[in-house]
């Protein structure tokens, strides 16, 4: 049977935030079925829809531009494939759009987040200074081969600008993401909000979203 690759990226926000990755193959599975999209299953003895998450979002965190791979085996226009799976999601879920693939999941290098604080501007942004003016920012991170692990994440940190937005004080950041190293944002937020807390600095995280996905070249993850 001939297939076609697709990539679906897609909005994850409000009570969704609450579904774990898990649950989200599921849910998507179970909207794929809804809509009477002819979409690709697996072979075997348990045949199920093919789909494929790039760069898992972590539970909690709010996701504006997420990848999801899958395979139709009709030809169908993006546009209708994208309204009529739009046109199932649950509450939280938006598609955004459908094309084929340009890169390749291996080629994820960065993300991209804003972390949202409740508390004064001069207040965030000078913590988040001196945040980054230490000379290690050390974490506690689970490894595969070895377990827990300290390990310093300021040389992979990049912050790209505080400011105050529509819903509170905004931290946008970068991480490493992708197959060579992944560090989750909370890794980030917690280091932060114990920094701050000894400094007796009131900086409250109202959420986290991770706003973008790029290649290791730099270009945008498509």
């Amino acid at each position: 049977m001939e297939k076609t690759d697709v990539r679906i990226f897609f909005e994850k926000k409000g009570r969704a935030v609450y579904i774990s990755h898990l649950d989200l193959l599921r849910t998507m599975q179970r909207a794929l079925k809804r809509s009477g999209l002819p979409v690709w299953y697996t072979e075997g003895f348990n045949p199920r829809i093919y789909l494929n998450f790039p760069l898992a979002l972590s539970l909690g965190a709010q996701g504006e531009r997420e990848p999801m791979d899958l395979c139709i085996t009709e030809d169908i226009s993006m546009e209708e494939l994208a309204a009529r799976l739009d046109a199932v999601m649950p509450e939280g879920l938006r598609i955004i759009s459908a094309a084929a693939p340009v890169f390749h999941n291996k080629d994820i290098g960065f993300a991209e987040y804003t972390a949202v604080y409740r508390g004064s501007l001069e207040d965030i942004s000078g913590a988040i200074n001196d945040f980054m003016a230490q000379d290690a920012v050390e974490v506690r991170k689970h490894s595969k081969k070895k377990g827990m692990i300290t390990v310093d994440i300021k040389p992979h940190i990049t912050v790209k600008n505080v400011y105050e937005g529509s819903g509170g004080i905004c931290v946008d950041f970068r991480l490493p993401a992708g197959n060579e190293l992944n560090l989750n944002a909370a890794l980030f937020t917690d280091a932060f909000a114990e920094f701050s807390g000894k400094k007796e600095i009131f900086c409250e995280l109202l959420c986290t979203k991770r706003t973008n996905i790029f290649c290791r070249t730099g270009e945008v993850f498509a």
